[in-house]
């Protein structure tokens, strides 16, 4: 997936959390076998050049590809799972990934749960009791600061995923043209409680521009934002103050 990952799990049964984690970290690799599109001979690549079905893939690329069209008629295509005229889940599959490995853990017992993919964080339960998880938002336009640090506090699951120009340049793509989005953007951050989600509502708000995605995500249900124009304007949904801390 071109990005590294890393873990924070508190509490459970030692032996049982490691076989999780092992396991965790092998179900990632093998993410990456099958959805790479770099990988000539990954299953995307070769569904996309006609030579597999889905059906004779693994379950997990159908899977994959159905939310991937649910987040395409959520966001009227603001979302897509193609690029160039070619099949290309990576919009999704990271934050997929990333929950997938966190969900995991928790069911292995862990008591909290912090999987960060690439910057985009999916939480469950509390590092230890009485204290939340907490993530910093990174300022796109001071290097080395923050925008905003959300909190987990008063919830048992929270995810927060960044599409922007900061760490990638500009690598988000307007679905209607083919090429890169023009946009007064340059990050995106959403808050909820699973990261497939807010990835994608990340990437396709960031492609809408600032006043139709604030518009768009604050319609979204479970959904929380802040959003970074090129001009340092800070625009935020209506309930984000309730996770900053």
């Amino acid at each position: 997936m071109g990005t590294v990952f890393s873990f924070d799990v508190r509490g459970g049964e030692p032996e049982a959390v490691r076989r999780a984690l092992d396991e965790a970290i092998a179900g990632l690799h093998r993410v990456d076998e099958v959805f790479s599109t770099y990988r000539e001979d990954s299953q995307i690549s070769r569904l996309a050049r006609g030579e597999l079905t889905v059906e004779e893939c693994d379950p997990e690329v159908g899977e994959v590809l159905g939310l991937g069209a649910e987040a395409e008629r959520v966001s009227d295509g603001w979302f897509s799972l193609r690029y160039a005229g070619r099949l290309d889940p990576t919009g999704i599959v990271k934050g997929w990934a990333a929950e997938r490995a966190a969900r995991a853990l928790l069911a292995a017992g862990a008591s909290g749960v912090s999987v960060n993919g690439g910057g985009d964080v999916q939480m469950f339960g509390a590092p230890e009791p009485g204290r939340p998880w907490r993530v910093g938002v990174a300022d796109p336009l001071r290097p080395g600061g923050l925008a905003a640090v959300i909190s987990a506090g008063g919830v048992d699951r929270l995810a927060v995923a960044t599409s922007g120009t900061a760490e990638r340049g500009d690598h988000v793509v307007d679905p209607r043209t083919g090429r890169s989005a023009v946009t007064d953007l340059v990050a995106v951050t959403v808050v909820g409680p699973s990261l497939t989600w807010a990835d994608c509502w990340a990437t396709a708000a960031f492609a809408m521009g600032a006043r139709e995605g604030l518009a768009w995500l604050e319609s979204l249900p479970e959904a929380e934002a802040l959003l970074i124009t090129a001009g340092d304007e800070v625009r935020c949904t209506g309930g984000l103050a309730s996770r900053l801390g």
